[in-house]
């Protein structure tokens, strides 16, 4: 049954705040969708409502249309669920991640996961389809599509520096051309990112077989599943109406989360190695954090040693449209709202925060609407009340009904945001 939460409030209230910049907004309401579940990291909808779900250490389930929830398939040694696979694990920000749908699942049936894998002794992160049964109680004929994503193996001397760091994991199919794109993390290696090979730090975009997209555009001798690169953790990607342009969301490094419109073979103009952009030697060959890493700095001074989007060494990166004002509050998500009923909101972004504050920037857990231009070079925020308790925002993504939802990944609920 869902429940609405306490503290509704008028979305409209919080917006006077941005001027004029949405005249007409919807007043929104939000209510539990799904609670008791453990670090909830990612949903995607079927048409009729029926929502596929991951937990990062226990598998994957579905709410079905009914409100009744069948666990498909597990991490590990997870009980409970129809069936598991031995090799996947969860360790730190690493587990079981994304989940998509594929385009013709109608005909094949077709589900699809990121998870992290030691198969065979070798860790990796990995894309596995499988095929739903006819009464939707269980997955069979695993395929891994994808095996080779990397993953961080050991602790560094980093903050955030455990084993599965920076790992990456959203898995969406474009509602345009088709295609699976897979965002993937840098797993704390400084030379990853601009590495041609090293899939890890890049947007994939490949078909249901794991094979490259033939018009993907990546540079001479890089990996051809690569649609863009130097990255440093995407773990949002959402498509906008219209057009299907796809839009990263990321988390930036003590300063500068950033939303960036992805062009084939782009380069997103991360590259924390040493001895790159006028820095010398970084704690385990990585300045992702450098300068002074564990203290506090201004953030403006720690992006211009290192920059979320190096113009200077790559004048030809993609440029963000958003920055978080040049902070870093752990931007994990992004959903484009669609739908009359959302008013001027209409066609806009929101994006989620997790909400690290640390070295004196605010915690900053919420969601935030951008109004993102047409050529996706810039945005303009508003910002939207959120009348829950902070919570740490995992994944945002549009439900069929139109309506938007959310996992809070510490209170392990999926909440539903509704416009009325």
């Amino acid at each position: 049954m869902l429940r609405k939460l306490k503290g509704v409030v008028a979305a409209s209230v919080g917006l006077a705040l941005s001027g004029s910049l949405f005249a007409a907004a919807p007043t929104v309401t939000t209510e539990v969708f799904v609670d008791k579940l453990d670090s909830p990291w990612d949903m995607v909808f079927m048409k009729d409502g029926t929502m596929f779900f991951t937990e990062k250490c226990k598998g994957l389930s579905v709410r079905m249309a009914t409100g009744a929830v069948n666990k498909l398939h597990g991490v590990g040694a997870t009980t409970g669920y129809s069936s598991a696979s031995a090799d996947l694990f969860c360790d730190g920000q690493a587990g079981m991640m994304g989940v998509a749908i594929d385009p013709q699942f109608a005909s094949n049936r077709f589900i699809y996961v990121y998870s992290s894998s030691n198969l065979g002794g070798k860790l990796a992160n990995r894309v596995m389809r499988f095929k739903l049964n006819d009464t939707m109680t269980g997955v069979s004929d695993r395929v891994d599509i994808v095996g080779d994503i990397g993953y961080k193996p050991k602790a560094t001397k980093h903050p955030f520096g455990g084993p599965g760091a920076h790992n990456g994991g959203r898995i969406r199919f474009s509602p345009g051309d088709g295609f699976l794109y897979v965002t993937t993390g840098d797993n704390h290696l400084g030379s990853g990112p601009q590495d041609p090979k090293y899939i890890g730090g890049k947007v994939l975009r490949v078909d249901r077989d794991g094979k490259a997209a033939a018009d993907n555009k990546p540079p001479s001798g890089f990996d051809p599943r690569v649609f863009t690169y130097g990255h440093r953790n995407p773990q949002g990607i959402a498509f906008r109406p219209g057009d299907n342009r796809p839009f990263t969301a990321e988390n930036g490094p003590w300063h500068s989360d950033e939303v960036t419109a992805l062009v084939n073979g782009g380069n997103a103009g991360w590259d924390p190695r040493p001895n790159v952009g006028g820095r010398k030697d970084c704690p385990d060959d990585y300045c992702g954090y450098s300068p002074n890493q564990m203290g506090a700095m201004d953030p403006k001074k720690r992006a211009a040693f290192m920059p979320m989007t190096d113009l200077k060494t790559y004048p030809k990166a993609m440029k963000p449209a958003w920055n978080n004002n040049g902070l870093s509050q752990g931007m994990f998500c992004n959903a484009f709202l669609s739908g009359a009923k959302w008013k001027d909101w209409n066609g806009q972004m929101v994006v989620g925060y997790a909400g690290i504050g640390i070295h004196g920037t605010s915690v900053g857990n919420r969601l935030d609407l951008l109004k993102v231009s047409a050529d996706g070079l810039t945005a303009t925020k508003a910002d939207l009340p959120w009348p829950t308790v902070a919570g740490r925002f995992r994944a945002c993504e549009l439900g069929s009904d139109g309506d938007l939802y959310v996992a809070l990944e510490d209170q392990g609920k999926i909440i539903r945001v509704k416009p009325e």
